[in-house]
């Protein structure tokens, strides 16, 4: 049975650099071609390309991740795929900057068992660190708030061209779609202001 060789970037976001990861897995011998790669959360698996990569793996071969974080961020689910791919697909698994985390080094019992303690303690710290990253995003948005910052849309207010474009239609003199076109504004912005001012003259 031939063994092949697969590699796997993840990125949070379209804006972080794969560079990186891609070189240190191109150096294991692995072709571009054979490297899949997902832009997204670390969160769950249910990720496109990790999906498709976990289709071609085959009994005997090797999957290579650069760490274990980009391999993914929930303890228990790291677990469940590494359990998945090591022992129902039998294909071995290598992460490159933990030489501990490499099942190919590892058939008899005790070495099992090492790699699974070291993987246990690390997908649990990975855990931890997107805990902490969510809290402190927590922290900085309720201090933003407190501060003043809105987040969102902001609140459309209504202009001079709004009222003069507003006044001749309620007059009769522009149809409706000719005065949302002279106050600039999108249709659904220009009813809202209307339903507001309406309000305001009813309450007043």
């Amino acid at each position: 049975m031939q063994t092949k060789k697969f590699g796997y970037v993840r990125v949070s976001s379209k804006d972080q650099n794969e560079g990186r990861q891609i070189e240190s897995t191109k150096e294991q011998g692995i072709e571009e071609r054979d490297i899949f790669m997902d832009k997204q959360s670390g969160k769950d698996f249910n990720r496109e390309k990790y999906q498709a990569l976990k289709q071609c793996l085959r009994e005997g071969d090797i999957l290579y991740i650069h760490s274990l974080d980009r391999f993914g961020r929930n303890k228990d689910e790291i677990i469940n795929e590494w359990q998945d791919i090591t022992k129902i697909i039998k294909a071995d698994i290598i992460v490159l900057d933990m030489p501990l985390l490499d099942t190919t080094n590892y058939k008899d019992s005790m070495g099992s068992f090492i790699s699974d303690l070291v993987l246990q303690i690390l997908s649990w710290m990975a855990q931890e660190e997107r805990e902490r990253i969510r809290k402190r995003q927590r922290e900085g948005i309720d201090v933003a708030i407190k501060k003043g910052v809105q987040f969102g849309r902001p609140k459309a207010e209504p202009t001079d061209e709004f009222y003069q474009a507003y006044g001749k239609w309620k007059a009769g003199e522009i149809t409706a779609t000719a005065a949302i076109e002279e106050a600039g504004m999108k249709r659904t912005t220009f009813y809202k202001l209307v339903k507001e001012i309406e309000e305001q003259d009813k309450d007043a």
